[in-house]
């Protein structure tokens, strides 16, 4: 009805996370702030329903998607709020953030993992062109490109830890089901294992930043060939940095995996 819902919610929140909510979670609804709703109690028992704000409405309509749930649409009208002594709750920006980032904790992989690791290779891309130098389209691929490159690869590589962190979470605190592909990839990648790696890389990356200490104390820590030098430097930065944070981030997964077990 005219005047029911403000014109933010009507035009762009509702549709928007409805549109979500369908594509990224295959819900067959088309609002899901929709408040009138009949379930059964054996549903809403496995469910197991979390959250405490304007989300809990979502995470209804996500779950029962999740667990194969049947869920069917029947048309209603929505009259102007008729209440005298208390006001509506919901609160635009607040509870759409925390819609939104109920779905980010809930988003599938490709989400954050697919462009993650499309970032890395396109990194890894790069560095194989500016290593050598090669030279495409009259343009010559050199120190600045290893920097845009390492860039690429760092971002994307926090993307997929994102991504891995989010799931582990949502799996511990009983929002999601357990994912078969998560348990395999935990038993195969170990803390022991990637703490190995880890280090590997740590101590490749450190080894290359001395490197290109000892060639600046040659030249008796004057000016140098930076073309050369950033060969040395920005490889060894992006290792040593990418070392440390799966170092940290191997025990922050070590620990989300506990209460699970």
């Amino acid at each position: 009805m005219p005047g029911a819902m403000p014109f933010l919610h009507r035009w762009v929140g509702n549709p928007m996370f409805s549109l979500m909510a369908g594509w990224w979670f295959k819900a067959p609804i088309h609002d899901v702030y929709c408040g009138l709703r009949a379930f059964t109690k054996e549903l809403y028992n496995s469910l197991d329903q979390r959250c405490t704000g304007m989300e809990f409405a979502t995470e209804m309509i996500v779950k029962s998607s999740l667990y194969g749930a049947k869920i069917a649409e029947v048309p209603i009208t929505l009259h102007r709020d008729g209440r005298k002594s208390n006001g509506p709750h919901l609160r635009t920006f607040r509870d759409g953030w925390r819609t939104l980032r109920f779905f980010l904790m809930f988003s599938p992989f490709w989400l954050f993992l697919v462009p993650g690791a499309i970032s890395v290779i396109l990194g890894l891309v790069g560095y194989a062109l500016a290593l050598p130098g090669v030279i495409v389209w009259g343009a010559t691929l050199d120190a600045h490109t290893l920097l845009f490159a390492s860039l690429a690869i760092m971002c994307g590589y926090q993307s997929i830890l994102f991504a891995l962190f989010t799931k582990m979470f949502a799996i511990s605190e009983g929002l999601l089901p357990k994912d078969k592909r998560l348990t395999r990839l935990c038993e195969v990648v170990t803390l022991e294992k990637a703490l190995l790696v880890a280090i590997g890389a740590l101590f490749v990356g450190l080894s290359l930043l001395l490197v290109s200490v000892y060639i600046w104390k040659s030249k008796g820590f004057g000016r140098l060939d930076y073309r050369e030098t950033m060969r040395l430097v920005i490889p060894g930065s992006m290792l040593a940095a990418l070392g440390f944070q799966t170092i940290l981030a191997s025990f922050f997964m070590s620990i989300l995996g506990l209460s699970r077990k």
